[in-house]
């Protein structure tokens, strides 16, 4: 596995560093469990010596699989992919309540098992569709500035309001009591071990998370992903030649193609005639070339995001 560089004899020596370098696109990454999202993204950052890096939705340290990480202009469409749908395999253990709604934390209570395979594929299904899930306690969600997790390690309850998530499909894959194997294809903000949790109250015996892989992200599949093992295995070039171009993540949207002084008014954040255009959000290239995102409206194309010039009105999730 890829690992960060150490320094050995003095410690007042300096680490020798390679310059960063601008580098662009998408890595499909398949991250280990026992990492954070952050840490694997540091890793791969200085694996390609890039200025630049940021993923597209966090994965738990326990949580392995799919992590897609954007190097250089493909961090300013990132939101695209944090609000795409998600697939993942889910092993949950019934009746075992924890701390933290899964494997890693303390165990809370145990009750014996007292439903059928049957019971299970029902419960599934009165949790397919909309459904309103309050988020754990230990979260990275914020409160006043601060993550959950810090107020939960001290003891102490803050405001969790409820929110709406869609399980767009919840499919028992195997039933091996006390553990049951569950695919699960939802939308951003679903927590999966509140799913967990919930399905475990919903058959009187709790039950916590113990482990997940994400499959799928928007139209990006793990059968696509590269391990940090292989990452560090390559030659630079190879490495390079992974990266998917920064247009992939918008692929999904209308095109709006601009030329001439069209394009260049929209690269420094002027708005353009977008005619036969539908409302929405459209990727705009010039020619064959992504150079941004656009609102349209009453068929005026105005950019949220440029790559040429830097110009963005909206969050920016990067970790420069």
């Amino acid at each position: 596995m890829l690992r960060l560089p150490t320094v050995s004899g003095n410690a007042s020596l300096t680490p020798i560093s390679r310059p960063r370098r601008p580098v662009d696109g998408v890595l499909l990454l398949d991250k280990p469990s026992g990492i954070t999202s952050n840490a694997a993204l540091s890793l791969v950052k200085r694996s390609f010596n890039a200025e630049k890096a940021g993923h597209t939705g966090t994965l738990d340290p326990l949580a392995s699989g799919l992590l897609p990480i954007c190097l250089g202009s493909a961090t300013r469409f990132a939101q695209f992919l944090l609000d795409a749908d998600k697939r993942y395999v889910a092993t949950v253990r019934f009746g075992v309540t924890t701390t933290t709604l899964d494997a890693e934390g303390d165990v809370v209570a145990t009750k014996p098992l007292g439903f059928t395979r049957a019971d299970l594929v029902a419960a599934l299904a009165r949790f397919t569709g909309a459904i309103r899930q309050t988020p754990p306690a230990h979260s990275a969600l914020k409160f006043e500035g601060r993550p959950h997790y810090e107020y939960a390690r001290r003891g102490i309850d803050v405001p969790r309001p409820e929110r709406e998530v869609t399980i767009h499909e919840l499919r028992l894959l195997d039933w091996q009591s006390p553990d049951a194997v569950i695919d699960v294809t939802c939308s951003k903000g679903t927590y999966v071990r509140t799913l967990a949790s919930d399905v475990g109250d919903a058959l009187g015996c709790g039950a916590h998370l113990r482990a997940l892989r994400r499959t799928r992200t928007g139209g990006f599949d793990i059968a696509n992903a590269i391990t940090l093992d292989a990452l560090e295995g390559m030659e630079p070039a190879d490495r390079d030649h992974r990266l998917e171009p920064p247009a992939v993540l918008v692929s999904h949207l209308p095109r709006l193609r601009l030329a001439g002084d069209a394009a260049r008014r929209f690269l420094h954040g002027g708005p353009v005639q977008a005619e036969a255009m539908s409302e929405g959000v459209a990727a705009v290239y010039a020619g064959e070339r992504l150079i941004g995102v656009a609102d349209v409206a009453a068929y005026v194309a105005s950019p949220r995001r440029t790559i040429a010039t830097g110009t963005d009105r909206g969050s920016n999730p990067v970790e420069k």
